[in-house]
């Protein structure tokens, strides 16, 4: 591990001072990524299902707003505590970004599911996820490490924004009324609204929501694609040198390759015997 644990022993050898310090590896920020992962599920279902609204009479898209955002929190807070008190791990490393993955991916398509996000967007999204995992894999296997960048980090956010509007917007679980085809056109009457009446009903700030979390998509769509784009040339300006080093010799053709196995080899040639000498013939 990271941080020195070369021997397993319980936790009541250590005082309990010690319980969360770095010498145990599940520490607290590993903790906290951990619960990101838990919280998966209970996402997905309080999206898709009236789980929240029968068992504790709260609207779906607020309870999943609480449970995304919270989520979210603890991404940046394992981060800044394992930095802080020296308790980055082996562990928490490798959880880490599968727990935004599994978090973001999850809701994406809970969102889609719900059709209030478009599907090819999403496809996109996750799909950038993985080409950037397998580039980031194949880097570490030549011993490089390519970090996140400021394109990326802004994808991150963006990603969440777009997430917490298209939640709020829901109504009953699916897009607004009048806002599932025409979103511009919803928050330009409400806009209208407000002007004429200076006043939102609900309705109308769902759909505001909704429609201003369908546009923040694009920007995530435009930020994965250009990021992702970024990463591949700082992958490829740092491991090209290295794979093109390594490149096999061109094999044979079929045909040579045959010809080469089955040619038929020449055969020594015969030795023939020396005359009789005197000493032979006496």
């Amino acid at each position: 591990m990271a941080n020195g644990l070369t021997t397993f022993k319980p936790a009541s050898y250590y005082p309990v001072s010690d319980l969360w310090s770095k010498k145990l590896v599940m520490n607290l920020p590993n903790t906290l990524t951990l619960s990101r992962i838990f919280i998966v599920p209970l996402l997905v279902a309080a999206l898709m299902t009236e789980l929240s609204e029968r068992w504790f009479g709260i609207p779906r898209q607020i309870f999943g707003v609480t449970l995304f955002l919270s989520a979210s929190f603890t991404d940046w807070l394992d981060g800044y505590l394992a930095r802080r008190h020296g308790q980055v791990t082996t562990l928490g490393t490798l959880l880490d970004p599968i727990a935004d993955k599994l978090l973001i991916s999850s809701a994406l398509i809970a969102l889609v599911e719900n059709r209030l996000a478009p599907g090819w967007a999403v496809v996109i999204i996750i799909g950038r996820e993985f080409a950037v995992t397998g580039l980031r894999t194949i880097a570490s296997q030549e011993g490089l490490t390519i970090g996140a960048s400021k394109m990326g980090k802004f994808k991150m956010l963006s990603q969440v924004v777009a997430i917490t509007l298209l939640m709020l917007g829901s109504v009953h679980g699916g897009p607004p009324p009048l806002a599932e085809q025409t979103s511009l056109f919803a928050v330009q009457n409400a806009f209208e609204t407000l002007f004429s009446q200076g006043s939102f009903t609900l309705l109308q700030l769902q759909q505001i929501s909704y429609g201003l979390g369908r546009f923040v998509m694009w920007t995530v769509v435009i930020s994965a694609i250009w990021s992702m784009v970024n990463y591949f040339k700082d992958f490829y300006g740092a491991v090209s040198d290295r794979i093109e080093q390594r490149k096999r010799p061109p094999l044979p053709k079929i045909g040579e390759a045959i010809r080469t196995r089955f040619r038929r080899r020449p055969r020594p040639p015969k030795q023939r015997p020396l005359p009789p000498t005197e000493a032979d013939k006496a």
